[in-house]
């Protein structure tokens, strides 16, 4: 029973509580949304120190650098050999609280702070433009749909939460413009703290286990945000020309997001490794409301390994989702700028080769 429920926990806490955190990955402004779960490794252990339920602490810490273009498909290679590309670096720590109350319901409260840094070329030379703070707080109800003690192969938990616009969405820094003068502007949508938008996110995890130590795993994730657009400019040391306000793309678009993992587990004493695939993706039509305003929609397909060590209360974690395919698709602006000059738009985006996520769950 105690290699069971160490594998149950161990292949759906510690696979699916990156569920919404490791979002990549640079221009493709796909941001943390933070969130747990955890599966209740014995019926009765919702009793931790003679108490009802118990909470678990999870710190999740990512890193990315971003700095390879791509237009659709292509990769633009001529970029990186002229060193006028962008590159991002974003760092962001998530700190998720989890409140198990029984062995089905539970509701989680994410907490994410970022430092986010991006560097471009200006006349002769580079300069970069920086952003700190906190981020868009979340908070999720998760419920079990099968009951755990019947259920002890599979489950599926959903949840349903909100997403709150407490991240700051115009964040200025100084810019430096051809002639080496210093303009205060907004930094760029894929280093802002937030989007602007309160969104509806719904998530879907489950697992399944064919022995005591090999199982599989999947989750789902929507973001919907059902705003247009933000009002922060997106033109920086020059004014917006009469075509970027005609086709909305002079204004920060507030856009959805999802998440799409499965892959496999298997533990190994207090060990577990587990390998997947994961499809990040920020579409071009919002599910709810209207797609106007300036996004660099795509989509990251990775491969995604990962190993936890965990011993009494604590796991540590590492997983990093290597990229397979980049694809930054068109967007509306692009679409209605092709129409209205009769010419092909397609704007491009930085992509990260890989993301590091490692960090912390506690349970108390």
């Amino acid at each position: 029973m105690k290699t069971i429920t160490r594998t149950t926990l161990t292949i759906c806490l510690l696979t699916l509580l990156v569920q919404t955190q490791t979002f990549a990955q640079g221009c493709v402004a796909i941001r943390s949304t933070g969130g747990i779960c955890v599966m209740n490794e014995h019926p009765d252990s919702t009793e931790t120190n003679g108490k009802k339920g118990y909470w678990i602490y999870n710190n999740n810490d990512r890193y990315y650098k971003s700095f390879r273009h791509f237009i659709g498909k292509q990769e633009q290679f001529q970029r990186t050999a002229l060193h006028n590309n962008v590159i991002n670096k974003v760092f962001t720590q998530d700190n998720t609280f989890t409140r198990v109350f029984d062995d089905r319901w539970s509701v989680s409260a994410d907490l994410p702070i970022a430092d986010n840094s991006r560097s471009q070329l200006a006349g002769t030379g580079r300069f970069s433009t920086h952003s700190f703070g906190i981020g868009d707080i979340s908070v999720t109800g998760l419920y079990w749909l099968f009951d755990p003690k019947k259920a002890t192969k599979g489950n599926i938990q959903a949840g349903l939460g909100l997403k709150f616009a407490t991240g700051q969405y115009d964040y200025q820094d100084y810019f430096k413009t051809a002639s080496g003068s210093r303009v205060l502007a907004p930094v760029d949508q894929s280093i802002q703290l937030g989007d602007g938008g309160t969104g509806v996110a719904l998530t879907v995890n489950a697992y399944y286990n064919f022995t005591h130590t090999f199982g599989l795993y999947g989750n789902f994730f929507y973001l919907a945000n059902p705003r247009d657009v933000n009002g922060t400019p997106t033109s920086t040391t020059t004014p917006a020309s009469a075509t970027k306000i005609a086709v909305t793309s002079d204004v920060e678009s507030v856009p959805d997001q999802y998440l799409i993992r499965f892959g496999a587990s298997l533990a190994v004493h207090k060990f577990n490794f587990s390998l997947g695939m994961r499809d990040d993706c920020l579409p071009v039509h919002d599910l709810i409301g209207g797609s106007d305003g300036f996004r660099r929609p795509g989509y990251i397909i990775a491969a995604e390994p990962g190993i936890t060590y965990s011993f009494k209360n604590i796991a540590l974690y590492a997983y990093v989702p290597i990229a397979i395919i980049r694809d930054r698709t068109q967007s509306v602006p692009d679409i209605r700028q092709t129409e209205l000059t009769g010419t092909y738009a397609h704007g491009d985006a930085a992509f990260a080769d890989y993301v590091v996520n490692v960090g912390i769950s506690v349970k108390f």
